[in-house]
């Protein structure tokens, strides 16, 4: 077996890079998606969901950051073309969202999308031995579950 400078299996590295720049277009489709909530948003609650929206998206540049990052770390590439990331979207595309209701279910089902893709990479991560990789997908999952939680409790009026 082939081991790369982490002492990781090189295949098996390949394919969680894969992975990973999976959820990173998914990741900026999720940022795009925030920005335009934060743009868009009007009615009653704008104040609040503006101040929210742009924390959410200010979030999402940090994880993109860091998954590009551990795409390096591992000896991929990271995709950083907008062909690429619409190419391995699955998220759904928000365009000239003003409800906050609406808004706020986009954030959740893009979320809840986010966190699939996760759990493979955490699977993945966790049977191959990158504690790296493991340790980063723990982090994310465990504030979106909470993210997500709360945008929920939002919800029920």
């Amino acid at each position: 077996m082939k081991i790369n400078k982490l002492g990781l299996s090189i295949v098996e590295s390949e394919a969680i890079i894969e992975k990973l720049n999976i959820l990173l277009s998914n990741f900026q489709i999720h940022y795009q998606n925030l920005r335009g909530l934060h743009w868009n948003i009007r009615g009653k609650r704008f104040f609040d969901l503006h101040v929210k929206f742009e924390e959410l998206y200010n979030d999402s540049q940090l994880k993109i950051d860091l998954l590009a990052e551990r795409v390096l770390t591992l000896g991929g590439r990271p995709m950083h073309t907008f062909a690429e990331y619409l190419e391995n979207n699955s998220l759904k595309i928000g365009k000239n969202i003003s409800k906050d209701t609406e808004a706020i279910q986009l954030i959740i089902d893009g979320l809840t999308e986010l966190l699939k893709i996760e759990r493979v990479i955490l699977h993945l991560a966790s049977e191959n031995d990158d504690e790296g990789t493991n340790a980063m997908m723990s982090d994310f999952i465990k504030e979106q579950e909470k993210t997500i939680w709360m945008l929920h409790a939002w919800m029920e009026e």
